[in-house]
């Protein structure tokens, strides 16, 4: 099979090689990949910025891929041939608390994901597709819609007339936009460009704040709120972005810190957190039984994925630099019909 490799550190070390087609253990699915989606995650791998010494060896890159089982083991239950599936980044992490060893058995680094024809996944590590979704839009959910669940369903309980803030349009915040909306939320989302808040608008944002105007956009959420703050915090930005989501975060409110795309580093001012009597939340994606919960809301909800483009398999490189030049919603890597 053809397949992208992760050879060193860089997009220059990004190869396509022709490999072995993988065989399915006892416990295991064979899937015919159609469709892969890019996050975050997957340009610091291969920029050597996201736990270098976990991804030091060769590995096929991109956590989320749907496709076709076309071979199972001879102990699978849970699926037959023929069923679409979408992949499931921690492979152990099924229900409850993650156990300790849980982050190195992501696919997609340090295993092996699916930028490739062929793919193999355990049993328990993947999750029936949404039946209302292509393969370009299901393959946008592993990552991207599960850790926007898991904040505000999952952790923060999020209820009917909550104030959720967004920050920026990237992949995440889309999806914290259409879910939080669809939940009967209401929707603050900063962004740098006017363009881009009045997508955000047709996706459910009630309010938009342009940051290159409104810099300390914080005081503007409060504003909005009539000082009352947001319940809700999607916190994607990292370093000193912390401190305005405490001043703008409500009462015993949520701030869900689920990136670091200026800095993993932040001094915090604990006087304005305890005051604020907020919950910070480390957000490391979440298990696979809220993602099968997810996808049976996401047919419910009528929610469909946005997608900024679609590249050919072939065009991988291409999409990992559009990729850091930003995007309004979703990178996708077609690999086969």
């Amino acid at each position: 099979m053809k397949a992208w490799r992760k050879e060193g550190i860089g997009l220059e070390n990004l190869k396509l090689v022709e490999t072995e087609t993988p065989e399915p253990g006892p416990r295991q699915i064979l899937v015919k990949v159609k469709s892969v989606s890019l996050n975050f995650r997957d340009k610091s791998i291969i920029d050597g910025d996201y736990l270098p010494d976990l991804m030091n060896k060769p590995f096929i890159p991109v956590s989320d891929a749907v496709g076709e089982i076309v071979k199972v083991g001879n102990e699978v239950t849970k699926f037959k041939k023929g069923d679409r599936v979408v992949s499931h980044l921690y492979t152990k992490w099924i229900d409850g608390a993650p156990s300790q060893d849980y982050a190195p058995t992501a696919i997609g680094g340090p295993n092996d994901g699916g930028l490739a024809e062929y793919m193999i996944l355990e049993e328990y590590a993947a999750v029936m597709a949404p039946s209302n979704l292509s393969d370009e839009e299901v393959s946008t959910l592993p990552i991207a819609a599960l850790t926007v669940w898991f904040s505000l369903v999952e952790y923060g309980k999020i209820k009917a007339g909550d104030t959720v803030l967004v920050l920026g349009t990237g992949g995440v915040s889309v999806y914290a936009i259409q879910i939080a909306s669809a939940l009967g939320a209401r929707v603050i989302v900063t962004t740098s460009s006017n363009s881009k808040g009045e997508k955000a608008k047709e996706l459910g944002a009630s309010e938009i704040i342009n940051y290159v105007d409104t810099p300390n956009w914080e005081e503007e959420v409060l504003k909005l709120t009539d000082g009352a703050g947001a319940q809700h915090i999607i916190e994607v930005v990292g370093g000193e972005s912390i401190n305005r989501s405490i001043k703008a975060v409500a009462l015993q409110g949520h701030i869900y810190v689920v990136g670091f795309l200026k800095s993993m580093f932040a001094e915090v001012n604990l006087f304005d957190l305890l005051a604020k009597q907020a919950h910070i939340q480390g957000i490391y994606v979440g298990h696979s039984r809220a993602f099968a919960d997810m996808n049976k809301a996401f047919n419910e909800l009528n929610i469909h994925p946005i997608i900024d483009t679609v590249y050919s398999f072939n065009q991988a490189i291409e999409a990992y630099e559009h990729l850091g030049r930003g995007a309004f919603g979703k990178i996708v890597i077609k690999v086969s019909e």
